[in-house]
Formats: C-alpha cells, sequence, structure tokens
C-alpha cells in the first residue's frame, strides 16, 4: 500500500461516485440501443426529470428514502450500491498503485466492470460496444502509458483469454456467452497471460460457488442461465490486486 494523503483519497473517492452514476446510466441504456445524453435522467416510472438535488451520488437516494419524490415508487438500490462501488474502487486502487500510470489502467477496469456490472444483471448483455472502447482503451495504455514485462504478454493473455473461453464457449454454450468471451479477450490486455489464468479459475470458483448458494436459497433454478458477469468481475479484480500472491502461494504449496 502507497502513503496517499487524505484530500486525495476522498477526491478520487467523490470522483468515483459521480462518474458511478454516469456508469448506471450506460449500463442501463447502451444494451438498449438509447443515447446516454439524452434524454436527462428521469424517473423509470413516471417520467419525470430529475432536479439537480436529486442527482447527488447516493445522499439523494438516502435523503428520498430510496424513493421517487413525485410518485413515491422504489428506486433501485443498484444505483447507490454502483455509485460507492466506483467511489471505492477508485481510492482502493490509489491505495494499491499510488500515482503512476498503472492507476490510469486499474481505474479503467473498475469502470468497465462496474458498466457491465449494470447491464449483465439487469439485461443479461455485455454491450460490444463497451467492449470496443475499453479494448482499445487498454491497447493504448499496455503499448504506450503501462505495459507489461515483458511486452509481448498483454497480447498473449489476449490469446489465452480469448482461446479457452471461446472452448469453453463451444463445449457449454448454455454457460457463459459471447460477451464474457470478448470481454476476457480484453481482460488479457490487463493481466497477462498468467493472471488471465488465474481470473479464469477464480471466475468460475466463483460462479460456481455463487449458483450453488442461490440454488440452495432457492433463488436459482437447475439450468436457469444466471449473469456471469459479476462473477468474471470479482474474479478478475482477484488475480489483478493478488494474482502475483496467489501463485507464488501455489508454486510453494507445489
Amino acid at each position: 500500500m502507497h502513503q496517499i494523503d487524505v484530500m486525495s483519497f476522498l477526491l478520487l473517492f467523490v470522483l468515483g461516485m459521480v462518474l458511478g452514476s454516469f456508469f448506471n446510466v450506460i449500463g442501463l441504456r447502451v444494451p438498449k440501443g438509447q443515447s446516454i445524453v439524452a434524454p436527462r435522467s428521469h424517473c423509470p416510472y413516471c417520467k419525470r426529470t430529475l432536479a439537480t438535488i436529486e442527482l447527488i451520488p447516493v445522499l439523494s437516494y438516502v435523503w428520498q428514502r430510496g424513493r421517487c419524490r413525485n410518485c413515491r415508487q422504489k428506486i433501485s438500490p443498484l444505483y447507490p450500491f454502483v455509485e460507492l462501488a466506483v467511489g471505492s474502487g477508485f481510492s482502493i486502487m490509489l491505495l494499491v498503485f499510488g500515482w503512476n500510470m498503472e492507476l490510469l489502467v486499474a481505474l479503467a477496469l473498475v469502470s468497465l466492470f462496474s458498466i457491465i456490472f449494470v447491464s449483465d444483471l439487469v439485461y443479461m448483455i455485455i454491450p460490444d460496444r463497451i467492449i470496443l472502447f475499453f479494448a482499445i482503451l487498454f491497447v493504448l495504455f499496455r503499448a504506450t502509458l503501462a505495459p507489461l514485462n515483458p511486452w509481448w504478454d498483454a497480447w498473449a493473455g489476449a490469446v489465452v483469454g480469448y482461446i479457452l473461453l471461446f472452448i469453453v464457449y463451444l463445449i457449454y454454450p448454455n454457460g457463459i456467452g459471447g460477451g464474457d468471451v470478448k470481454l476476457f479477450t480484453v481482460l488479457g490486455f490487463v493481466l497477462g497471460w498468467k493472471l488471465t489464468l488465474v481470473a479464469i479459475m477464480l471466475s468460475s470458483l466463483f460462479g460456481a460457488i455463487g449458483g450453488g448458494v442461490g440454488m440452495m436459497l432457492g433463488r436459482i433454478k437447475r439450468r436457469e442461465p444466471i449473469p456471469f458477469g459479476p462473477f468474471i468481475i470479482l474474479g478478475s479484480l482477484t488475480a489483478y490486486l493478488y494474482g502475483d500472491a496467489l501463485i507464488q502461494w501455489y508454486v510453494r504449496w507445489l
């Protein structure tokens, strides 16, 4: 962990919450082919355009007690959850990486994950437009500002992510979707080939545990498709932050 002053930590936390509000909009609108700038944010029930005071991340939700000021319909807790998650993710990445170029990669990764978390949870879709945008971003980062060592590791990670997930897709097409294959191809640029392998294994493990718990609680029916995106996020973040330590532990254990 890096020594970070409190002001920088809070600044990135607030920035993350503000962007998290915008990422909610992207995750909800892009899969439906809607514009992310028009119409302005509005209540999904009564369609009233929200006032500025109703758009303050997290605080507006708490102040309104989770309901629309006009029609009193419940507001999804997904909104403040994502805002808090992005704010926390931004500030945690600052603590882990400090003020260096890898922080840009980390913040972009948190941003990507927040958008696909919303879209996959609500629609079970990981939009190609989102994948393409971040693919270009990560390729540029790894090619210029924050390259992996060796430089080809990012490309090897992309190849490994694509091939392994595509094989799983061919064998078990109902288990994962094409969006998951594309997502892991992009994640390979961030992680490199070793951490991509760790991310795939952890994502599968978390998915199996989550699915098993869901069936035990009666929330998920057998053979019923579930969003795999959240488990990819959890597995990939674990690999990104702790993958090298996990590999070293595994080698020592052998």
